[in-house]
Order: C-alpha cells, then structure tokens, then sequence
C-alpha cells in the first residue's frame, strides 16, 4: 500500500509539473518570460505545431517513463535489497522479458516518429512566399535586405543598456533596427554568414537556422499577430556572441507599404535626350573663275630656200 501511494505521489507531481510549469509566471509574447519554465507562446503556424509536438506527444511519453523506471527503481530498493531478500534469485534470463523491452522502446519511438516526420516536413514545404529578407550575420550584428522591394541592406545592432533603459525596451533582445514584416504573410527568410558562422533564432515563430559563410539556409515563417518579437544568435560566434539580438517588428500590410517606401531608393529620373540644334545655312559658294582662253601664238613660217653653189 506505501508502494502505491508512494508512486500515485510522483506521478502526480511530474504531471502538475509537467502541464501547470508555465502557469508560474505570466507570459510575455515574442520574448521571454521572467521566471517562466515552458516553450515561449506561439505566434506561427510552426510554433504552435512545434508547441503540440512537444506538450501533448513527448511530454506524456517522458512522463510515463520516467515514472514507470522510478517504480521500478522503488520496487527494486525496497524489495530486493540485501536485508529484505539475502538469498538473491539464480536466473539470468528471461526470453519473454527480453523481447518485450526491446519492442516496447521500438513501438514508443515509431509512435514518436509520425508526428516528428509531419512536423519536419511542415517546416519543409513552405508555401508560395509573398516576401523575401535576406539576411546576413556579421561579428556581431546583422544585416537585413529585401530583394523583392529593392531595398539595400539595412544593419541592426544591439542597443545599448542606457538606450534600452530609456526607450523602457529588453536589454540584450532590442536593437536599433528591426525587421519588418507584414502580419499574415509567408516570409521566406535567406541566411547567410560573412565571417564565421551564425544562427538565426526566432522562438515564438519556431525556426532557426544557420548562417553559414559560402552558403545560403532557407527558412520561413507566417507571423499570426503584430507586435515585436526577439530573437538572439544561438551559435557561439565569438567574444560578443551574446550581443547579437534579432528584432522583427509585425506590422499590418498598409503599415508595411508606407514602411516600403521610406526605405525603397528613389526612382531614377528620365534620360533627357539632348536636342539637335539645327545648323546654320551654308554660305553660297563663290563662283569660280573661268580659266582664260589660250592664246595662239604666230608661227613664222620661213621658207628656207637651198643656195646653188657653183
């Protein structure tokens, strides 16, 4: 009886643990919680995917193992120890029990495996991307683009801690640039590194990839509210890997649109064509002198008449 009820207690425990953890803190969206000990609220289709997956497939297998191996732990010290039991049994094997604790794990990970496979391929299969960001890692800060807009390359850098304090923004988590996005929109995110490697992290949208020199990870999200949302780089890059904050800023479309264009480059101004300016009208040529006649010249005809000599 002390057995059960010592077992019906952490049971108990682990799953009030397990499903009221983040009722200890009251949540904040897009960043996280003081205090706080769950996944960060979702604020995509991926995240609340990510989210399921986690809470209501993992969590109860984990649980119940996790219980069912510490009764077992309880059972064996109570009951098998050298006081209670000192003559020991001399079996070695058990057939029956051999095969059971070897399909059993593989049933459990198998069960595990159809929603882990759904999952993956649902970060996979983007859907048809209504905007491109393009964005680069740097030591330490990152670089935002948007193809699409012809928007040049926009840098955001951490602010500092007086700049933080003042705008009464997250120390750490803001920066002076966001990335803005329209709200309800696919977003296809290309990320790149300049120098070492990098990680894109976003927890409420549920993506991370990283940023490799030479090479260019795809990811993608559809923010579901608007608001502003932080991220960090998750992968050692350095002596400021910690002050490489992400910001996105969700924005609506119209709002979106207005943003376009302060940041577009302006239109290119016409090619003026350069007007023929029409010549001036020729001299009338002088007329040419005609070449004066030639002259005959007298020819004296002198008859030469031979001289008889006697």
């Amino acid at each position: 009886m002390n057995m059960r009820k010592l077992a019906a207690g952490l049971a108990a425990m682990m799953v009030g643990v397990g499903f009221s953890a983040q009722a200890l803190a009251a949540e904040l969206l897009g960043q996280p919680t003081p205090d706080g000990i769950g996944l960060q609220p979702a604020a995509s289709p991926l995240k609340h995917s990510a989210i399921f997956f986690h809470n209501v497939i993992l969590m109860p297998v984990i649980t119940a193992i996790s219980i069912f191996v510490a009764i077992l732990l309880a059972i064996i010290i109570v009951r098998f120890n050298k006081k209670a039991n000192p003559v020991p049994a001399k079996f070695s094997h058990n057939t029956a029990l051999e095969v059971a604790w070897t399909l059993i794990p593989v049933g459990i990970l198998l069960f595990i495996s159809i929603f882990s496979f759904k999952l993956l391929f649902a970060y996979h299969d983007m859907p048809k991307p209504d905007l491109t960001v393009k964005v680069v890692g740097y030591q330490w800060y990152w670089g935002y683009s948007y193809p699409d807009q012809k928007i040049d390359e926009i840098t955001s850098v951490m602010l500092s801690e007086t700049d933080a304090k003042t705008q009464n923004l997250p120390y750490r988590l803001a920066a002076d640039t966001s990335m803005v996005v329209p709200v309800g929109k696919t977003v296809r995110v290309l990320v790149t590194g300049s120098d070492v490697i990098h990680a894109f992290f976003m927890p409420a949208f549920g993506i991370t990839t990283q940023a490799i020199p030479g090479r260019v990870n795809e990811a993608w999200f559809k923010a579901e509210k608007t608001g502003t949302f932080y991220g960090q780089c998750s992968q050692l890059c350095g002596s400021d890997h910690a002050f490489m904050p992400i910001q996105i800023q969700v924005v609506t479309q119209e709002e979106f649109d207005a943003w376009v264009q302060t940041k577009a480059p302006p239109p290119a101004a016409p090619a003026v064509t350069p007007v023929a300016t029409p010549a001036a009208p020729a001299a009338p040529a002088a007329p040419v002198a005609s070449a004066p006649a030639p002259q005959k010249t007298a020819q004296l005809d002198v008859a030469v008449k031979p001289v008889a000599m006697n």
